[in-house]
This record gives structure tokens, C-alpha cells and sequence, in this order.
């Protein structure tokens, strides 16, 4: 196989650049940037919302732009290059039928601090005060109770506004796998999307949309083509992005069906700073 010098690369974030404590180190902080003097483009790619990006990587942390929420929204230098929104009236449906099913929600505003009602704070408090479920990944647990501890402001109704997306959880896999059914069901009535990485958790957002139609507009904007990309994931929310690039490269610890449509596969995971010593070999950057 020939070298493949991408122009730009973009980076998920839980299980790539984050280790199993959600943190994101410096050395891998360091490498990016060295790439990025090469003049290669860096873009984070995320499930996460802008504010959620920064409860891990530094405030200051410069990159060429940032797809949030898997695609809902877009930033390059803090302004938003692409912004989807969810409709009110789906946020109330889903957030009604999250309560009869004992789904745990966050909803997530396109500007500001997620939120969930008071009403259903006691039933989600229980789920996650609870012991950590062995099948339930430690990074996603700890985001949750960071989430219960003082990320989610609890509100008496959902305001008006705009909303990037709807993080459900839920600590048993079969409970998680009867709500996306409830969903596909809801989806008869209003259009909308899913995606989910992991077994316990499942985002809802506008149809559509996607990490790849983020992307898309990064790409645009800096005249680059998706051939000359590379991406670097683990989980299925990925695989939009990892179908539409040129150079789709899977976490060692990434899902079967990451694996299955990639040009490599990193040699370690991301417990043991994978995306750093991949990117360190592949561009001969000095440790």
C-alpha cells in the first residue's frame, strides 16, 4: 500500500483521544499540533456537545474546527459554520416516553448547560448513585455521575429554544434495546434519527444528520476532498465518518463493525494513549 498523506485528519473523542477516565493528555495534545504545523487540518469529531468537549480537553485547545452532538452542530474558531436544531414538541414526546420507560435523559441545548425536568430527577439520581453495572463502560459512568453532580440544571419545563440533541442511558442493556425499539416506533410520527456508541446509550437528532454531513462542511470550507482525509474511531456512532473519508482507521478497542470497513487498525487502545503512538508512527513525529 502506498503512503497516504492526508490533509486533514479528524479525531473522535470517548474511546479514541480519551482515555477510560475521560481525560485527554498532553502528549497527545502535542502531537496534534505538531501535525497541525505540517499544515494538516484537525478537526475533533464527537458525539459530544461543545460544553461536553471542554469538561475534557483543555479551554484553550486550538484545532481547525469541531463537529458536536454527531453533526448537529459545527464550529470553526467558536462560531458556528453549521447548526441543526431539534423541534420542542419532539424533545417533550421523547422526554415523556423516556419517564414511562425509566430512561435516564439529558437534553442538550444548541448554547448553554444540558437539562433535565425536576420531576424525573429522584428516578435518574437512583439509577446512577447505584454501584457501576460491570457491563457498563467506566467512562460513560462517570460522565454520568459528573452529569448528576452539577452538569444538568434541573428545570420545571423545557423553555423554548433550540436543542442540538437527546442523550439517553440507561444501565441495562435490554431496558436500552426495548427504548430504541420505542423510538423506531416514534419515528413513524416525526422524523428524526438515532445513533448510539455504546450497548447503553442512544442520542436522538435531526434526520439526516450525522458526523459525516459535519465533516462535509469542514471539508468545504478548507477545499479539502473527503479521499484525502484520514479518521480515527471506535464505536458505530463512527461509521458515517469512517464510510465517507478516504483513510478510515479503527481504535484497537473499536466495535466489530468499525473494524470491518477500515484501511487500519491502531496497534494500541485507547487506555494505553493509542491515537498518540499511532499518529507518532505514521508521521515519524520524535517521542
Amino acid at each position: 500500500m502506498s503512503f497516504f498523506m492526508p490533509k486533514a485528519i479528524c479525531l473522535d473523542m470517548d474511546g479514541t483521544l480519551l482515555n477510560n477516565k475521560n481525560e485527554l493528555k498532553k502528549q497527545t495534545i502535542d502531537v496534534i499540533q505538531v501535525i497541525r504545523e505540517k499544515g494538516i487540518r484537525v478537526f475533533i469529531v464527537t458525539g459530544r456537545s461543545l460544553n461536553e468537549i471542554y469538561d475534557s480537553a483543555p479551554k484553550d485547545l486550538e484545532l481547525d474546527g469541531f463537529v458536536t452532538a454527531n453533526g448537529m452542530i459545527t464550529y470553526v474558531e467558536e462560531k458556528k459554520l453549521v447548526e441543526h436544531s431539534l423541534s420542542t414538541d419532539l424533545v417533550q414526546n421523547v422526554i415523556l416516553s423516556a419517564r414511562e420507560h425509566g430512561i435516564y435523559y439529558e437534553v442538550h441545548p444548541n448554547d448553554g448547560q444540558r437539562l433535565s425536568l425536576k420531576q424525573d430527577q429522584s428516578y435518574m439520581k437512583d439509577m446512577i448513585e447505584k454501584d457501576k453495572p460491570e457491563e457498563v463502560g467506566i467512562n460513560e459512568w462517570l460522565e454520568r455521575e459528573a452529569a448528576i453532580a452539577e452538569d444538568i440544571a434541573w428545570v420545571e419545563k423545557i423553555p423554548e429554544q433550540k436543542y442540538a440533541k437527546i442523550y439517553c442511558f440507561s444501565t441495562e442493556h435490554k431496558q436500552m434495546d426495548a427504548w430504541i425499539q420505542e423510538l423506531e416506533r416514534m419515528k413513524k410520527e416525526e422524523d428524526f434519527t438515532t445513533s448510539s456508541s455504546s450497548y447503553h446509550n442512544v442520542e436522538v437528532m435531526v434526520a439526516g444528520v450525522n458526523k459525516a454531513t459535519g465533516i462535509k462542511a469542514l471539508l468545504e470550507l478548507y477545499n479539502i476532498a473527503p479521499e484525502d482525509t484520514m479518521a480515527i474511531g471506535d464505536s458505530n456512532n463512527d461509521l458515517p465518518m469512517m464510510r465517507y473519508i478516504g483513510y478510515p482507521v479503527a481504535m484497537k478497542n473499536g466495535t466489530d463493525q468499525v473494524k470491518e470497513i477500515v484501511k487500519e487498525i491502531t496497534a494500541f487502545t485507547n487506555e494505553e494513549d493509542g491515537v498518540r503512538k499511532y499518529l507518532q508512527e505514521y508521521f515519524s513525529i520524535n517521542k
